[in-house]
């Protein structure tokens, strides 16, 4: 079995696997709805996350990150109190203390895209023998890039959620090599191929 057949296992996650997983963000709103999504997935399964993302899109503005960083404490309230919503104070108080730290990013970096790209310079990383489905949960880049988040304040950006973010917004291409998305991916943005960086498996976390 490729990497890429959870994409088999509900409608809702083909759709997402088909037009969004890996495609590259360069926009700032979508970046900062698909980190958040991770943040609120953390001990949760990834088809529940679709399943509820309206629910998400309505009780955060849509992921404004400047509305959302403007949330009080009746923001919070009116939020777990919505119908559908997960139930966890901690993840609603990340999301909104991550909006304000997203716009801290972007004022010293101009966007949170040019700040996150860079860890990548600029190009979508295929790492060798990912396409072919040894895939990590983590890696030295997502390990870095988990530490300055934190630094900066962000919440719920271990390594393993970073890294399913990297993944997510098309910093690392992990689509099975069999996949038409990889062909797609790799053909339609600059990319490059690097060697395995301190990789965690599935059996080692």
């Amino acid at each position: 079995m490729g990497y890429c057949d959870w994409a088999r296992t509900s409608e809702a996650n083909r759709k997402y696997h088909d037009t969004e997983w890996g495609v590259p963000v360069h926009d700032d709103r979508l970046m900062f709805e698909h980190l958040s999504l991770e943040c609120l997935q953390c001990g949760l399964s990834w088809n529940l996350m679709l399943r509820k993302r309206e629910i998400f899109r309505s009780c955060f503005a849509d992921f404004d990150y400047e509305r959302v960083a403007g949330y009080d404490a009746r923001d919070e309230e009116r939020i777990l109190g919505t119908p559908g919503m997960i139930r966890s104070p901690r993840k609603v108080q990340a999301v909104i203390g991550n909006a304000r730290c997203f716009l801290a990013v972007r004022k010293e970096f101009g966007s949170f895209c040019d700040f996150i790209w860079s860890y990548s310079g600029g190009k979508t990383i295929c790492y060798q023998g990912h396409d072919t489905g040894t895939v990590p949960v983590s890696n030295g880049l997502s390990l870095r890039l988990s530490r300055d988040l934190k630094k900066r304040g962000f919440r719920f950006v271990g390594p393993v959620t970073v890294y399913s973010h990297l993944q997510a917004c098309g910093i690392i291409n992990d689509h099975d090599r069999s996949c038409p998305c990889f062909r797609a991916l790799s053909a339609g943005y600059p990319s490059v191929t690097l060697p395995r960086d301190a990789e965690v498996l599935p059996e080692q976390s």
